[in-house]
This record gives structure tokens, sequence and C-alpha cells, in this order.
């Protein structure tokens, strides 16, 4: 029993030292296969190649184009009608034609040319509004390029630091396995050490399923295949100077495809309101045709001509109605308009609020508390080293400080996404923006 006692703290030191050393054994999982090298690839080259490749995008191109195409047809006239005529046939000879008037006319129903015009005004609308859906969609897909963008950058930071902080942790392990080995460090403090190790593994795990996931939006977004491995190059958006809320607003209202669509669904709505009432107007019909006479007849070989025309005036109450359908429709269109342009400015609001928290967080962790954290941490280390301060105080230092530099690159790329909702609620590049991916276009 005596020397199981003294046997058991050596066989703990080194079942840890081969845990440390070997770490979870992962090689067996296909999850965790070597990856691929990843290809480098800037904000802007990303969003191009999204605006290129995005297959939402080729379905509302080929929308737009249907759209336009219908504008050439919507002038054109009504086909025209071939009608064959039998009448006065004997019904105790019905095979006998001679007897019969038979007339082969055409006819054509002409429309006034305002009505026309106006039909092809209406259409012309769908184009537009079809442009401004697509110009919507682009802006739509963009700004989601850039929050993955700034996703895969924050991971990639984040990765680094893990690397780094899980170095120096296991480093500080084996030197407690040590000192525990030789009785100098007591039990619960190595595994503290390793319980500090395990949880960064975990996090790693974390990391790479949050980098697997960015990865596979980023390249479905591009119209790639989702397993592409890909990085992104370049900083964090500078620190810019914020328009006024109006001014912002203002842009909103210019830029914002959606209320341009809008704007366009009003005048859409008045041309189809003025079309209604010129259905009050009446169209002719006009046809020409041959006629056999029977035989017997003075003249065999006749003609017929023929104008028609319908009475909208006798059913007044119909189109009075349909015109003031056209008119409700024209309210709602406005009243949407109105609850639009609320949400917009409202959207720009609260990503001006978001931009600003994101700059006074990046700013208190970067200025403050990084530094502190810091120079806390070194000189625990040195304290450590020199036998004056315990393990857990090390571990809590690094601890500390890995949460502040996580903190510090999560509101930086807050900012990067505050920046990326703002541009798509203002419909445009927001003012005074510059990162070097920009200033290199």
């Amino acid at each position: 029993m005596k020397i199981l006692r003294i046997a058991a703290p050596f066989a703990l030191a080194l079942c840890l030292s081969c845990f440390a050393q070997t770490g979870p054994e992962r090689t067996n999982d296909p999850l965790n296969a070597p990856p691929l090298s990843a290809r480098s690839i800037s904000v802007e080259d990303a969003v191009a190649a999204a605006l290129e490749a995005n297959p939402q995008i080729h379905a509302a191109v080929r929308r737009l184009t249907l759209a336009q195409s219908k504008s050439g047809t919507a002038r054109s006239l009504d086909d025209p009608m071939l009608m064959v005529r039998d009448w006065d046939t004997p019904l105790r000879e019905p095979w006998d034609l001679n007897q019969a008037q038979l007339m082969l006319s055409i006819q054509q129903t002409f429309v006034s040319r305002q009505k026309r015009d106006l039909r092809a005004k209406v259409a012309g609308d769908d184009a537009e509004m079809a442009a401004s859906d697509l110009e919507s969609l682009r802006q739509t897909i963009a700004a989601q390029v850039r929050k993955e963008c700034a996703d895969l950058r924050r991971n990639a930071e984040e990765m680094r630091l893990h690397n780094s902080e899980s170095s120096l942790l296991k480093e500080a392990l084996s030197d407690a396995l040590a000192q525990y080995s030789t009785g100098r460090l007591p039990q619960m403090d190595v595994l503290r050490a390793q319980m500090a190790v395990t949880r960064l593994d975990e996090h790693l795990i974390e990391l790479e399923q949050e980098r697997d996931t960015a990865r596979a939006e980023l390249n479905v977004l591009m119209g790639r295949p989702a397993d592409e491995p890909v990085e992104i190059d370049g900083s964090y958006a500078a620190t810019v100077q914020m328009p006024p809320l109006e001014e912002l607003e203002r842009l909103a209202m210019e830029h914002r495809p959606e209320l341009a669509g809008l704007r366009k669904g009003i005048g859409k709505s008045r041309d189809d309101a003025q079309l209604t009432r010129l259905a009050m107007k009446p169209d002719f019909t006009a046809a020409l045709g041959y006629m056999l006479m029977p035989t017997g007849s003075t003249s065999r070989s006749a003609y017929m001509a023929e104008l028609t025309m319908n009475l909208p005036s006798l059913n007044r109450a119909r189109h009075d109605g349909e015109a003031k359908q056209a008119d409700a429709a024209t309210a709602v269109a406005q009243a949407d308009l109105d609850a639009k342009a609320a949400s917009v400015f409202l959207e720009v609001r609260q990503a001006e609020i978001a931009i600003a928290a994101a700059e006074r967080r990046t700013k208190v962790y970067r200025d403050t508390l990084l530094p502190q954290a810091e120079a806390s941490f070194k000189v625990a280390t040195a304290a450590y080293q020199n036998n004056r301060a315990e393990l857990s105080t090390l571990i809590e230092g690094q601890k500390l400080l890995l949460d502040i530099q996580t903190a510090l690159y999560q509101a930086s790329a807050d900012r990067d996404l505050g920046v990326a909702d703002l541009e798509r609620a203002i419909g445009t590049a927001l003012p005074g923006t510059s990162t070097p991916e920009r200033n290199n276009k």
C-alpha cells in the first residue's frame, strides 16, 4: 500500500504529460482532416464575385429582361380575325352549297393610340420596378457578403489568438507537471491547467465550426462550391466621422432602391387609373369580306363591309367602379411608400447606433482594458517564473487577456457589420468610409 501511495502521483503526472503532448486524438475524424490551402480574397473582390455569379441575381436579371420585353408588345393591336360563314342552307339538302350563301371575311379591332401608348407606359413602369428589385437584391447580396467577410476576419483573428494562447498555456502545463513530479506543486493546480487546455480545445472546435459555416455562406453568395476554402485579406474598416442623421435619411430617400421602386409603383398605379378612365372611349372593329351568293342570283359575287364599336357609356357603373379601385390602389401605393420610408429611417438609426456603440467598445478595449490586461499578465508570468505566484493566478490572467482580446475583435467586427447595415439602409456607400480595399479600387 505504501508503494502504491508513492507511485500514484508519478503515474498521474505521466498520464497528464502524455495527454498534454498528444492532445485529443482526432486524426480518425473526417471533419478534422488536414484542410486544403485557403485562397485569400479581399472584401471588394468578394463583393464583385457575388454580384457577377450569385444565382439569385441571375434570376432577377432574367425577370428584368422579361419585363422589358413586354414593353415592345404593349402597343400592338389584337390579332386579326378570319371568319368563314355559311348560312341560308336548306335543311332538306344540307350538302347542296349552291343554294347557300358563303362568306369569307377578315376583321380587326382598332384601339386608340392613346390607349396603346398608355399600355406601353404601364409595361415600362413594370420594367422599372423590376430594375429596382434587381438593384435592391444586388445591395442585399453585397451587404451579406460584407457581413460574412467581417465574420471570417474576426474568426481568423481569434484563431491566431487561440493558437498563441494555447502554446503559452501548454508550456505552463509542462512546467506545472515538472513541478508536480518533484512535489513542489499540488495536484489541484495541475488539474486546473489541464482544464484550461481542454477549454481552449473546445473553443477551437467552436471557432472551426464558425469558420466553416461562414465560408459556406460566403461561397454560396459568390456562386461557388460551399466547401471551397477562402480567407479574407485586409483590415477592419477605419473609424469615420458619421454624417448627421438628416443627411443619412436624405441619402436613403435618394438611393434606396426599394423606395425608388415604390415611387415607380405609385406612377404605375396612376397610369393604370388613367388607362381605366380611357376605357370609356369606344374601340372600333372593321371587317371586310367576300360573299358567294346561291345559284340563280343576279350576281353570285358580292362583298361585305362592317364597322362595329363597343358602347362603354351604357356600362358606366362598372367603369366608374374600376376607376375608383384604381384610385384606391394609388392611395395604397402611397401608404406603402410612407410605411417603407419610416422603416428605412429606423434601419438607418439602428445601424447608426450600432456603429457608435461598437466604436466606443473598441476604444475601451483597445485603449484601456487591453494594455492593463497585457501588463497584468506579464507581471503574473514573471511572478510565476520566480515562484512568487501560483499557477492559478497565471491561468486567470491569461483567461482575462484572452477574453479582452476576443471582445476587441468582436467589437471591431461589429463596427464592420454596422457599416454594412448602414450602407444597405441608405442604398449607397457611406460618405467618408475608407478601407484599404476600397482605396485600392
